[in-house]
């Protein structure tokens, strides 16, 4: 969804999180699925993610997770200005927006909570004053939570723009070749085996999301990653389209308005390597959407979309050498930030490499935790 959210600190694996997904799993149409199937490795990974539900891990993962938050913030904008990237970065904030009082209420904690741990707390607003503030949402909601030091962007454009950043300086590109595995002499990987080809370096680094558990057997060791797929349409913008990104925590919809689109999206799926683009899962973003804006959607949808993101079960990301090899390294697992954490991770694994003082611990996000 193109949010750049140092406000997300807090990890999937809240207390009471898996009461909130058994009652979405049972009500009609909720935004939360695990298709049941014979699959030890997921049974696990629910195993694990339930035995941390409670405040400790919370918290302990929290700072983990804000470390690479408030340090991605710093390196985009640097990043962004530097190299005059076109990709749409506006700093509007993020509003987290209810239907229901009792809801919006019930987030004060919460919002207690990142005040008093982590400094970051946000504005609340009635229904009233969030209308004021953003008027293309419905005057009949119940309040808003405003996180103002939010950001967003276009995924894609800033990708485009990266890349030519890139090959301006000389990195090259191979895409749509297989992997085969790693060619190795003892503790030190020399090349990527790709079936006709053999990709030699110094040193690899696989930043391969959700399809990292696919290469357990190439790289050597157990990576408890579990495939969560979301969903989004993007479309044209509205003629009431919203200037602030919003989330709707009861409906389970991210709003991202952009420059030149406007996309819905979210959705939990825990089905697998499942590649359908389900028409029932995408009427829950719009129909979740009505409930708030004035012109919720709008024609033509210009994408349909669907992506697994690389859910580890303690929300927390795996920055770190892989066992087989002295320089072989993965930065994976990055759940539902990755747009968020990227730059961290990549300044981190820069660091790691060249043997420098990392700028963030990167005891957290070891392997070797699991």
């Amino acid at each position: 969804c193109g949010l750049i959210c140092p406000s997300h600190v807090l990890p999937l694996t809240e207390p009471g999180a898996i009461k909130q997904a058994f009652k979405a799993m049972l009500t009609p149409g909720g935004p939360f699925r695990i298709r049941p199937r014979l699959d030890p490795e997921l049974w696990r990974w629910l195993w694990n993610f339930a035995r941390r539900c409670n405040r400790r891990d919370m918290l302990q993962a929290a700072h983990a997770i804000q470390a690479l938050l408030t340090s991605s913030m710093r390196e985009y904008r640097q990043l962004i200005a530097d190299n005059e990237l076109d990709c749409e970065w506006q700093t509007k904030g993020l509003l987290f927006t209810y239907r229901h009082a009792a809801e919006w209420e019930a987030y004060e904690p919460t919002n207690e909570l990142l005040a008093s741990q982590f400094g970051e707390p946000a504005v609340r607003l009635t229904g009233a004053e969030t209308a004021d503030l953003e008027p293309a949402i419905r005057e009949d909601i119940a309040g808003s939570w405003y996180f103002e030091h939010d950001a967003h962007l276009r995924p894609d454009r800033f990708l485009s723009e990266l890349r030519s950043c890139m090959e301006a300086a000389g990195v090259s590109f191979r895409e749509y070749v297989d992997f085969r595995g790693v060619d190795a002499s003892g503790r030190k990987a020399t090349a990527i085996d790709t079936g006709g080809d053999r990709v030699a370096a110094d040193a690899f680094v696989f930043a391969t999301g959700a399809w990292t558990p696919l290469l357990n057997a190439q790289l050597q060791c157990r990576i408890p990653i579990q495939p969560g797929k979301g969903y989004s349409i993007t479309m044209s913008r509205p003629a009431n389209c919203p200037q602030i990104p919003m989330i709707f925590p009861e409906h389970r919809v991210a709003v991202t308005p952009m420059r030149s689109g406007y996309r819905l999206g979210s959705i939990m799926e825990f089905a697998g390597y499942d590649e359908r683009i389900r028409p029932d899962r995408l009427a829950l973003l719009r129909q979740g959407a009505e409930h708030y804006l004035h012109e919720p959607h709008c024609e033509p949808e210009l994408e349909t979309w669907f992506g697994w993101r690389p859910m580890t079960y303690d929300s927390l990301p795996i920055i770190d050498r892989c066992p087989a090899w002295d320089n072989v390294w993965l930065a994976t697992g990055h759940n539902m930030l990755g747009l968020s954490m990227a730059p961290a991770t990549g300044r981190l694994i820069s660091e790691l490499l060249a043997g420098a003082a990392p700028h963030v611990k990167p005891h957290p996000y070891r392997l070797t935790r699991f």
